[in-house]
């Protein structure tokens, strides 16, 4: 279906709210190589925001406190590719795609267990199906999503949910109450192709949603399979967590591949005075006071 004509003064902002793993699980591999997984996640306020206007020709400019460590090649920048895919799926379908110019605002870490370029991968395709004003099959937007990356669609839901398989199949939670949570990364990298070839174990138990008395219980009885190996490849990931916790969290935990992991609080303003308290301790590191949104609702709106 043919897209209307774009205004010229139109501008659409698009949050990528940053993707936190609060339990991942290892339950298999396929003959292909990829891991089954089985993920509780969910979705913070913090996070990295993506602007969208008509231009004369194809512009993509960044900044942020990350924008210079992305690097803008196409190569291995998701949301050029992105941009890119979706045009190609508008073109195939008869519709028009005209020159835009795409700002990002990069302010989470690269490469670090919290889906910042999977987020800002869904952010674009939301965005630019806003600015185009196309409409597609939403099997050809969930295709187009799963082809840029593993959790580009549940970054696309930006919800509290479950995924399982290789990331694809999405059950939403509703239940899932908000947590105050400090981020943290040592802004050293950690190779997710290393960690899944150090595991010793690639059969572990699914997640187990048997309600407990608390969710912070819930979580406790569940596990990041991936964490044991990332801590014997990063020291660091053992370091800031143990700052975390005598910062006062009362939960710590890895979120996917890392090396970020996450402090429960009991209140954001607990969780704003331990990041303070951590910047000024490591002002080199990453520290970053959030809070998740509540199952049912959207990080993007709240």
């Amino acid at each position: 279906m043919p897209a209307a004509s774009m205004r010229d003064d139109l501008i659409v902002i698009e949050e990528a709210p940053a993707k936190i793993n609060l339990a991942l699980h290892v339950t298999g591999q396929k003959s292909d190589g990829y891991h089954l997984l089985d993920m509780l996640v969910t979705f913070t306020r913090h996070g990295d925001q993506l602007e969208f206007t008509p231009a004369d020709k194809d512009e993509f400019v960044m900044s942020g406190r990350f924008a210079e460590a992305l690097g803008v090649s196409s190569d291995n920048n998701l949301v050029l590719k992105t941009r890119d895919a979706l045009r190609e799926a508008i073109a195939r379908e008869g519709g028009s795609a005209p020159a835009i110019r795409i700002h990002l605002q990069k302010n989470l870490p690269i490469a670090s267990g919290i889906g910042g370029g999977s987020a800002d991968a869904a952010a674009t395709l939301r965005g630019l199906m806003r600015l185009w004003n196309a409409s597609l099959p939403r099997a050809t937007i969930e295709a187009i999503a799963l082809r840029l990356g593993a959790d580009v669609p549940m970054c696309l839901a930006s919800r509290p949910l479950i995924a399982r398989g290789v990331g694809e199949q999405i059950t939403p939670v509703d239940d899932m109450p908000g947590f105050a949570m400090v981020l943290a990364n040592p802004l050293r990298g950690v190779s997710t192709p290393e960690i899944f070839r150090g595991l010793t174990n690639k059969t572990n138990p699914p997640l187990d949603m048997t309600p407990r008395s608390t969710w912070l219980e819930m979580l406790g009885s569940m596990r990041n399979d991936l964490e044991p190996v990332a801590r014997g490849l990063l020291p660091e990931i053992a370091e800031i967590s143990a700052m975390l916790k005598k910062q006062g969290a009362s939960f710590v935990r890895m979120s996917g591949s890392g090396a970020t992991c996450y402090g429960i609080f009991d209140a954001l303003t607990a969780a704003e005075d331990a990041a303070t308290a951590l910047h000024s301790e490591r002002p080199d590191w990453y520290f970053e006071a959030t809070e998740t949104i509540a199952g049912g609702h959207d990080a993007r709106t709240g």
